[in-house]
Protein backbone atom coordinates (compact mmCIF):
# COMPACT_ATOMS: atom_id res chain seq x y z
CA UNK A 1 0.00 0.00 0.00
CA UNK A 2 2.93 2.32 -0.66
CA UNK A 3 2.58 5.41 -2.86
CA UNK A 4 6.23 5.58 -3.90
CA UNK A 5 6.54 5.34 -7.67
CA UNK A 6 9.80 3.81 -8.94
CA UNK A 7 10.42 3.53 -12.73
CA UNK A 8 10.47 0.08 -14.24
CA UNK A 9 13.90 0.84 -15.65
CA UNK A 10 16.04 2.74 -13.15
CA UNK A 11 19.21 4.33 -14.59
CA UNK A 12 22.60 3.16 -13.33
CA UNK A 13 23.40 4.60 -9.93
CA UNK A 14 26.46 6.34 -11.37
CA UNK A 15 24.17 8.24 -13.73
CA UNK A 16 21.86 9.26 -10.89
CA UNK A 17 24.86 10.49 -8.91
CA UNK A 18 26.21 12.46 -11.85
CA UNK A 19 22.86 14.13 -12.54
CA UNK A 20 22.53 15.09 -8.88
CA UNK A 21 26.02 16.61 -8.91
CA UNK A 22 25.17 18.64 -12.00
CA UNK A 23 21.97 19.83 -10.29
CA UNK A 24 24.14 21.55 -7.66
CA UNK A 25 26.53 23.23 -10.12
CA UNK A 26 26.36 26.68 -11.65
CA UNK A 27 23.97 29.47 -10.74
CA UNK A 28 20.95 28.17 -8.90
CA UNK A 29 19.94 24.62 -8.11
CA UNK A 30 18.03 22.26 -10.39
CA UNK A 31 15.36 21.25 -7.88
CA UNK A 32 13.33 19.43 -10.53
CA UNK A 33 16.17 16.95 -11.09
CA UNK A 34 16.55 16.36 -7.36
CA UNK A 35 12.84 15.55 -7.09
CA UNK A 36 12.82 13.48 -10.26
CA UNK A 37 15.59 11.25 -8.96
CA UNK A 38 15.28 11.01 -5.18
CA UNK A 39 11.47 10.98 -5.00
CA UNK A 40 11.42 7.98 -7.35
CA UNK A 41 13.98 5.71 -5.68
CA UNK A 42 13.33 3.28 -2.85
CA UNK A 43 15.32 3.19 0.39
CA UNK A 44 17.90 0.71 -0.87
CA UNK A 45 18.43 2.67 -4.08
CA UNK A 46 18.79 5.97 -2.21
CA UNK A 47 21.38 4.43 0.09
CA UNK A 48 23.37 3.19 -2.90
CA UNK A 49 23.21 6.63 -4.52
CA UNK A 50 24.65 8.14 -1.31
CA UNK A 51 27.49 5.63 -1.29
CA UNK A 52 28.43 6.13 -4.94
CA UNK A 53 28.06 9.91 -4.70
CA UNK A 54 30.44 10.06 -1.72
CA UNK A 55 32.98 7.76 -3.42
CA UNK A 56 32.85 9.76 -6.66
CA UNK A 57 32.81 13.33 -5.41
CA UNK A 58 34.35 13.06 -1.94
CA UNK A 59 31.35 14.62 -0.25
CA UNK A 60 28.32 13.14 1.49
CA UNK A 61 25.18 13.71 -0.58
CA UNK A 62 23.38 15.02 2.50
CA UNK A 63 26.02 17.76 2.86
CA UNK A 64 25.53 18.80 -0.76
CA UNK A 65 21.78 18.93 -0.28
CA UNK A 66 22.13 20.97 2.91
CA UNK A 67 24.26 23.56 1.11
CA UNK A 68 21.89 23.90 -1.84
CA UNK A 69 18.39 23.64 -0.36
CA UNK A 70 16.45 25.52 2.28
CA UNK A 71 13.26 25.64 4.34
CA UNK A 72 10.61 22.90 4.16
CA UNK A 73 11.94 21.57 0.87
CA UNK A 74 15.35 20.99 2.44
CA UNK A 75 13.79 19.19 5.42
CA UNK A 76 11.66 16.82 3.36
CA UNK A 77 14.49 15.95 0.95
CA UNK A 78 17.00 15.33 3.75
CA UNK A 79 14.60 13.18 5.76
CA UNK A 80 13.67 11.21 2.66
CA UNK A 81 17.30 10.62 1.68
CA UNK A 82 18.22 9.17 5.09
CA UNK A 83 17.99 5.45 5.64
CA UNK A 84 14.72 4.65 7.53
CA UNK A 85 16.58 3.72 10.74
CA UNK A 86 18.67 6.93 10.56
CA UNK A 87 15.53 8.97 10.00
CA UNK A 88 13.69 7.34 12.90
CA UNK A 89 16.65 7.95 15.20
CA UNK A 90 16.78 11.62 14.24
CA UNK A 91 13.02 12.09 14.63
CA UNK A 92 13.10 10.33 18.00
CA UNK A 93 15.91 12.54 19.28
CA UNK A 94 14.13 15.71 18.17
CA UNK A 95 10.88 14.49 19.72
CA UNK A 96 12.40 13.54 23.07
CA UNK A 97 14.07 16.93 23.41
CA UNK A 98 10.92 18.74 22.37
CA UNK A 99 8.83 16.95 25.02
CA UNK A 100 5.20 18.20 24.80
CA UNK A 101 3.74 16.97 21.51
CA UNK A 102 7.00 15.18 20.84
CA UNK A 103 5.58 12.23 22.77
CA UNK A 104 3.30 11.53 19.81
CA UNK A 105 6.24 11.24 17.42
CA UNK A 106 7.83 8.76 19.82
CA UNK A 107 4.50 6.93 19.99
CA UNK A 108 4.39 6.62 16.19
CA UNK A 109 7.88 5.16 16.16
CA UNK A 110 7.12 2.71 18.96
CA UNK A 111 3.82 1.40 17.58
CA UNK A 112 3.94 1.54 13.78
CA UNK A 113 7.38 0.02 13.11
CA UNK A 114 8.04 -3.69 13.04
CA UNK A 115 10.03 -5.11 15.93
CA UNK A 116 13.07 -5.33 13.68
CA UNK A 117 12.68 -1.74 12.44
CA UNK A 118 12.31 -0.48 16.00
CA UNK A 119 15.43 -2.37 17.05
CA UNK A 120 17.38 -0.89 14.13
CA UNK A 121 16.21 2.63 15.01
CA UNK A 122 17.35 2.18 18.60
CA UNK A 123 20.68 0.80 17.40
CA UNK A 124 21.13 3.78 15.06
CA UNK A 125 20.20 6.15 17.89
CA UNK A 126 22.97 4.69 20.03
CA UNK A 127 25.52 5.09 17.22
CA UNK A 128 24.50 8.64 16.35
CA UNK A 129 23.91 10.15 19.79
CA UNK A 130 26.14 7.96 22.01
CA UNK A 131 23.18 7.28 24.32
CA UNK A 132 20.26 4.89 24.30
CA UNK A 133 16.85 6.07 23.14
CA UNK A 134 15.21 4.77 26.32
CA UNK A 135 17.77 6.69 28.39
CA UNK A 136 16.81 9.96 26.69
CA UNK A 137 13.10 9.23 26.92
CA UNK A 138 13.51 8.52 30.65
CA UNK A 139 15.44 11.79 31.00
CA UNK A 140 13.23 14.14 28.98
CA UNK A 141 9.74 12.60 29.32
CA UNK A 142 8.00 12.52 32.68
CA UNK A 143 5.08 10.90 34.47
CA UNK A 144 2.61 8.52 32.87
CA UNK A 145 3.91 9.27 29.37
CA UNK A 146 7.33 7.90 30.33
CA UNK A 147 5.76 4.92 32.09
CA UNK A 148 4.06 3.89 28.85
CA UNK A 149 6.62 5.01 26.27
CA UNK A 150 9.71 3.26 27.62
CA UNK A 151 8.23 -0.27 27.43
CA UNK A 152 6.62 0.55 24.07
CA UNK A 153 9.98 1.58 22.65
CA UNK A 154 11.83 -1.42 24.06
CA UNK A 155 9.23 -4.03 23.13
CA UNK A 156 10.05 -6.81 20.68
CA UNK A 157 6.55 -7.95 19.78
CA UNK A 158 5.75 -11.30 18.29
CA UNK A 159 4.44 -10.63 14.78
CA UNK A 160 2.86 -13.95 13.85
CA UNK A 161 -0.85 -14.54 13.17
CA UNK A 162 -1.59 -16.84 16.12
CA UNK A 163 -4.22 -15.69 18.65
CA UNK A 164 -5.03 -17.17 22.07
CA UNK A 165 -8.78 -16.61 22.42
CA UNK A 166 -9.00 -17.46 26.12
CA UNK A 167 -6.14 -15.07 26.87
CA UNK A 168 -7.88 -12.37 24.85
CA UNK A 169 -11.04 -12.94 26.87
CA UNK A 170 -9.27 -12.75 30.24
CA UNK A 171 -7.19 -9.70 29.32
CA UNK A 172 -10.27 -7.89 28.05
CA UNK A 173 -11.69 -8.33 31.56
CA UNK A 174 -8.49 -6.96 33.10
CA UNK A 175 -8.65 -3.88 30.89
CA UNK A 176 -12.31 -3.32 31.74
CA UNK A 177 -11.60 -3.66 35.45
CA UNK A 178 -8.74 -1.15 35.42
CA UNK A 179 -10.65 1.34 33.25
CA UNK A 180 -13.65 1.08 35.59
CA UNK A 181 -11.30 1.87 38.48
CA UNK A 182 -9.81 4.76 36.46
CA UNK A 183 -6.44 3.07 36.92
CA UNK A 184 -5.38 4.04 33.40
CA UNK A 185 -1.67 3.81 34.12
CA UNK A 186 -1.87 0.47 35.93
CA UNK A 187 0.98 -1.92 35.19
CA UNK A 188 -1.45 -4.52 33.81
CA UNK A 189 -2.83 -2.05 31.25
CA UNK A 190 0.71 -1.14 30.22
CA UNK A 191 1.79 -4.79 30.11
CA UNK A 192 -1.02 -5.75 27.75
CA UNK A 193 -0.52 -2.79 25.42
CA UNK A 194 3.26 -3.09 25.25
CA UNK A 195 3.87 -6.85 25.05
CA UNK A 196 1.05 -8.49 23.10
CA UNK A 197 1.28 -9.01 19.36
CA UNK A 198 -0.98 -6.75 17.35
CA UNK A 199 -3.11 -9.72 16.30
CA UNK A 200 -3.52 -10.75 19.92
CA UNK A 201 -4.28 -7.19 20.99
CA UNK A 202 -6.92 -6.82 18.28
CA UNK A 203 -8.57 -10.01 19.51
CA UNK A 204 -8.53 -8.69 23.08
CA UNK A 205 -10.12 -5.40 22.06
CA UNK A 206 -12.77 -7.22 20.03
CA UNK A 207 -13.61 -9.29 23.12
CA UNK A 208 -13.75 -6.06 25.12
CA UNK A 209 -16.31 -4.55 22.74
CA UNK A 210 -18.38 -7.72 22.56
CA UNK A 211 -18.42 -8.30 26.33
CA UNK A 212 -18.92 -4.75 27.54
CA UNK A 213 -20.80 -3.04 24.73
CA UNK A 214 -18.34 -0.26 23.93
CA UNK A 215 -15.10 0.05 22.03
CA UNK A 216 -12.32 0.58 24.53
CA UNK A 217 -11.48 4.06 23.22
CA UNK A 218 -15.04 5.17 23.96
CA UNK A 219 -14.60 4.10 27.58
CA UNK A 220 -11.32 6.02 27.67
CA UNK A 221 -13.12 9.32 27.00
CA UNK A 222 -14.38 9.74 30.57
CA UNK A 223 -12.35 12.93 31.00
CA UNK A 224 -11.85 14.92 27.78
CA UNK A 225 -9.37 17.21 29.55
CA UNK A 226 -7.08 14.36 30.62
CA UNK A 227 -4.12 14.52 28.23
CA UNK A 228 -2.82 11.11 29.24
CA UNK A 229 -6.15 9.54 28.26
CA UNK A 230 -5.85 11.23 24.87
CA UNK A 231 -2.38 9.74 24.57
CA UNK A 232 -3.64 6.31 25.63
CA UNK A 233 -6.37 6.39 22.99
CA UNK A 234 -3.79 7.41 20.38
CA UNK A 235 -1.63 4.46 21.44
CA UNK A 236 -4.47 2.02 20.87
CA UNK A 237 -5.35 3.61 17.53
CA UNK A 238 -1.72 3.43 16.36
CA UNK A 239 -1.50 -0.22 17.32
CA UNK A 240 -4.80 -1.28 15.73
CA UNK A 241 -5.72 1.18 12.93
CA UNK A 242 -2.65 3.29 12.14
CA UNK A 243 -4.24 4.66 8.96
CA UNK A 244 -6.87 6.42 11.11
CA UNK A 245 -4.24 7.84 13.41
CA UNK A 246 -2.14 9.21 10.54
CA UNK A 247 -5.21 10.56 8.74
CA UNK A 248 -5.93 12.67 11.79
CA UNK A 249 -2.34 13.94 11.92
CA UNK A 250 -2.62 15.00 8.27
CA UNK A 251 -6.07 16.54 8.76
CA UNK A 252 -4.89 18.64 11.68
CA UNK A 253 -1.71 19.60 9.80
CA UNK A 254 -3.68 20.95 6.85
CA UNK A 255 -6.91 22.37 8.31
CA UNK A 256 -7.36 25.94 9.49
CA UNK A 257 -4.99 28.88 9.15
CA UNK A 258 -1.40 27.91 8.49
CA UNK A 259 0.07 24.50 7.85
CA UNK A 260 1.90 22.18 10.22
CA UNK A 261 4.67 21.38 7.75
CA UNK A 262 6.51 19.31 10.34
CA UNK A 263 3.61 16.88 10.78
CA UNK A 264 2.78 16.82 7.07
CA UNK A 265 6.39 16.12 6.12
CA UNK A 266 6.83 13.43 8.77
CA UNK A 267 3.78 11.41 7.77
CA UNK A 268 4.41 11.57 4.02
CA UNK A 269 8.12 10.74 4.33
CA UNK A 270 7.78 7.90 6.84
CA UNK A 271 4.71 6.25 5.28
CA UNK A 272 5.31 6.67 1.51
CA UNK A 273 7.04 3.28 1.33
CA UNK A 274 4.66 1.62 3.78
CA UNK A 275 0.94 2.44 3.80
CA UNK A 276 0.41 5.99 2.55
CA UNK A 277 -2.06 4.74 -0.05
CA UNK A 278 -4.28 3.36 2.72
CA UNK A 279 -3.89 6.61 4.69
CA UNK A 280 -4.81 8.50 1.51
CA UNK A 281 -7.98 6.42 1.18
CA UNK A 282 -8.87 7.02 4.82
CA UNK A 283 -8.33 10.74 4.35
CA UNK A 284 -10.78 10.81 1.47
CA UNK A 285 -13.30 8.70 3.39
CA UNK A 286 -13.10 11.04 6.37
CA UNK A 287 -12.96 14.40 4.54
CA UNK A 288 -14.52 13.79 1.09
CA UNK A 289 -11.49 15.55 -0.40
CA UNK A 290 -8.48 13.80 -1.97
CA UNK A 291 -5.31 14.27 0.05
CA UNK A 292 -3.50 15.45 -3.08
CA UNK A 293 -6.04 18.22 -3.55
CA UNK A 294 -5.78 19.25 0.10
CA UNK A 295 -1.97 19.43 -0.14
CA UNK A 296 -2.13 21.45 -3.37
CA UNK A 297 -4.38 23.95 -1.63
CA UNK A 298 -2.08 24.32 1.37
CA UNK A 299 1.49 24.15 0.05
CA UNK A 300 3.47 25.55 -2.86
CA UNK A 301 6.71 25.42 -4.81
CA UNK A 302 9.29 22.65 -4.64
CA UNK A 303 7.98 21.51 -1.26
CA UNK A 304 4.58 20.85 -2.79
CA UNK A 305 6.12 19.09 -5.78
CA UNK A 306 8.15 16.79 -3.51
CA UNK A 307 5.07 15.93 -1.44
CA UNK A 308 3.04 15.15 -4.55
CA UNK A 309 5.84 13.02 -6.01
CA UNK A 310 5.99 10.90 -2.84
CA UNK A 311 2.21 10.55 -3.00
CA UNK A 312 2.58 9.17 -6.54
CA UNK A 313 1.19 12.29 -8.19
CA UNK A 314 3.28 14.69 -10.25
CA UNK A 315 2.24 18.35 -10.23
Amino acid sequence: MATLSVPNHVPPVSEDSERLRKAFEGWGTDEATIINILAHRNARQRTTIRQVYAETYGEELLKSLEKELSSDFERIVLLWTLRPAERDALLANEAARKRGNGVYVLLELATTRSSRELFQAREEYHIRFKRSLEEDVAHYITGDYRKLLVPLLTAYRYEGPEVNSSLAHSEAKILREKISEKAYNHEEVIRILTTRSKEQLNATLNHYRDQFGNAINKDLKSDPEDRYLTFLRATIKCLTTPEKYFEKVLRLAIKGLGTDEEGLTRVVVTRAEVDLKRINEEYYRRNSVPLVQAIKGDTSGDYERMLLALLGHEN
